[in-house]
């Protein structure tokens, strides 16, 4: 139960680029909340992804804008320099997650416990969990594996989501979340980049939509990564 209601909604981001600006602006407007996990020593550089048949920006938050920009919503790790962590020896793994943790820490100024594994398919394997959990500060990390379901994860170090915002199902899974009576708990979660929106994986019209439509239901406990997982 979250605050006495049985049902949750959250959402992560990776990537800490400039249309997150956007999308919190969204997210404000609808009372949601949302972690968005950094690369600290990517912070404030600018690039461009070839994306969708697309251009599209890929620009960093500067370091000296992320407690601003960020605020009111979590932050949380995403590796140093998003590398693929099962391929790294153990201290690279280290090195590379308790690093971030304390980078971004500093500059958010609260103590950094989250993350999202960084690189597409299979990121994370049982290894890198165990040296998560043994040797960094983080106390969960989520992957990329879509569960369409909204129950309960025992292995927080592993965290699978419940959909990729980019999928056709969305509204779909969005629809039979909001239908769930109140007889167990139910945490709905979603992830992906905001940068998708610009390259159209999904228009932020259709964001939007989805964001309105799960706002403002008196059922529903709206939060962070960190306070619906912990």
């Amino acid at each position: 139960m979250w605050n006495g209601k049985a049902k949750a909604v959250t959402f992560s981001f990776d990537d800490g680029v400039t249309q997150d600006i956007r999308l919190i602006e969204i997210f404000n407007k609808y009372g949601l909340k949302g972690t968005f996990n950094l690369n600290s020593e990517f912070l404030g550089l600018e690039g461009t992804l070839d994306r969708n048949g697309r251009t599209v920006r890929h620009d960093k938050i500067p370091a000296n804008k992320i407690k601003e920009v960020y605020n009111g919503h979590e932050i949380a790790v995403h590796t140093l320099t998003h590398p693929f962590l099962p391929s790294c020896a153990d201290e690279e793994i280290i090195r590379q997650v308790e690093q971030d943790r304390i980078n971004l820490s500093n500059l958010c100024g609260y103590e950094v416990v989250g993350m999202a594994y960084p690189c597409g398919g299979e990121n994370n394997d049982d290894r890198v969990a165990e040296i998560i959990r043994n040797d960094t500060g983080v106390k969960f990390a989520r992957g990329l594996t879509s569960t369409y379901k909204f129950d309960k994860q025992d292995n927080l170090l592993r965290f699978s989501p419940t959909v990729y915002y980019i999928e056709d199902r969305l509204e779909e899974i969005v629809e039979e979340f909001l239908a769930l009576d109140n007889s167990s708990p139910a945490l709905l979660y979603i992830w992906g980049h905001s940068y998708e929106m610009d390259a159209e994986y999904i228009s932020w019209e259709r964001f939007e939509r989805v964001c309105k439509r799960l706002a403002f239901h008196d059922d529903i406990f709206y939060g962070t990564n960190k306070e619906v997982l912990l």
